[in-house]
């Protein structure tokens, strides 16, 4: 008789609309499939992907604050709620499946009840710095295996004498039904459009996207952000924002914006965060729109040079200038990027992802 499958408790700090839910409601909708039971541990204070997931609910005090000392407080009574709401599970057969290092409250209840915890981590950006040591700390500790992003990811974090598992991001297979119907055009309505979508943070290059759009007011701009209206119109109070970009708060489908955009870009600072993957890059190519990235970390293993786009450090505005214009007065030459683009997509497929995800899990519980 085939053995029961284990039972998945998937913990996750703060849900929303970002890339590393996006992610991990792929991984639990593959086990999902695979038979397993999912019992979901999140915060309750925003919708997010992984509210798609049809699975067991559970919440745990949560929000963010703007404020450090704030955040650092909610933080840590949320993971102190968290280790005792999951230690009802020390009686059955569990895994403890942790996304990012955040939620330390899971790894260690799971192991004080001597479960296999895996972790599946998707930044190395966590300040401050002491936080990030004791939060690697706990997942050297606890961890039976580790996923990561990507293999700059893999090579800055590895966690000594933990199991580790490049598992490279892919995209939903409806995303991709849905994008496979986008016809590329160089532009829209007669404009060159340009978007970036990303969190609220000035690493992500905020201030420096809304300077480029101000050097090119013959270009269109649009910028998705990771945040409410309200968030956007406190950011923005003293500044003056150029006429010809367009902001948009956070959004459940950006499929809209992928079809209008001539060109997406990812516009971080690598002197203050390096990317480990770039989400955005991957679906932006996955609708045939050439990217402009940093030229370090995980876009480094997305973006190949004049095949499906560029790497162009922000901070060097004048290659970055000089790219854009050519890009926009060359359609022939983005009509070729969006090929590749294309191309580049199809190698991160959500088939391979899923098959990685379920055989470390199935392989960990025998």
């Amino acid at each position: 008789m085939q053995k029961e499958k284990s039972s998945i408790v998937a913990v996750h700090l703060l849900n929303d609309f970002s890339g590393s839910p996006l992610v991990f409601m792929q991984a639990l909708q593959a086990l999902q499939a695979s038979g397993h039971r999912i019992a979901i541990y999140t915060s309750g204070t925003r919708a997010g992907f992984l509210d798609q997931v049809e699975a067991e609910r559970h919440r745990f005090p949560y929000r963010f604050f703007s404020n450090v000392l704030l955040r650092l407080t909610a933080f840590c009574f949320s993971q102190i709620f968290l280790f005792f709401q999951l230690l009802k599970y020390r009686r059955k057969d569990v895994v403890i499946y942790v996304n990012t290092l955040l939620p330390f409250g899971a790894a260690l209840a799971g192991r004080l009840m001597g479960k296999k915890v895996i972790y599946h981590v998707h930044e190395s950006y966590t300040r401050p710095l002491v936080l990030k040591k004791f939060l690697r700390g706990v997942a050297a500790a606890t961890a039976d295996t580790v996923f990561y992003v990507s293999d700059y990811l893999l090579r800055e974090e590895k966690l000594e004498g933990v199991k580790a598992r490049v598992v490279y991001n892919a995209l939903p297979e409806e995303f991709v039904r849905k994008a496979n119907t986008s016809e590329y055009l160089p532009s829209n309505a007669g404009l060159f459009q340009v978007l970036m979508v990303c969190s609220l943070k000035e690493y992500k290059g905020v201030p420096q996207f809304v300077s480029l759009a101000a050097r090119h007011p013959a270009l269109a701009f649009e910028l998705v952000l990771n945040a409410t209206g309200d968030e956007i119109a406190a950011y923005f109070k003293e500044t003056e924002l150029p006429a010809n970009l367009k902001v948009f708060p956070v959004q459940k489908n950006l499929d809209p914006f992928y079809r209008r955009a001539s060109l997406v870009v990812n516009l971080t600072n690598p002197g203050r965060c390096i990317e480990t993957f770039g989400m955005t890059l991957l679906e932006a190519m996955c609708y045939g729109v050439p990217v402009i990235a940093p030229p370090l970390g995980g876009p480094a293993e997305l973006v190949e040079e004049q095949k499906n786009g560029f790497a162009i450090d922000v901070r060097d505005e004048a290659t970055l200038d000089f790219r854009l214009n050519y890009l926009a007065a060359n359609p022939d030459f983005m009509e070729r990027l969006s090929d590749g683009a294309r191309q580049t997509a199809q190698r991160f497929g959500s088939g391979r992802f899923s098959e990685s995800v379920v055989r470390t899990i199935e392989g960990i519980q025998d």
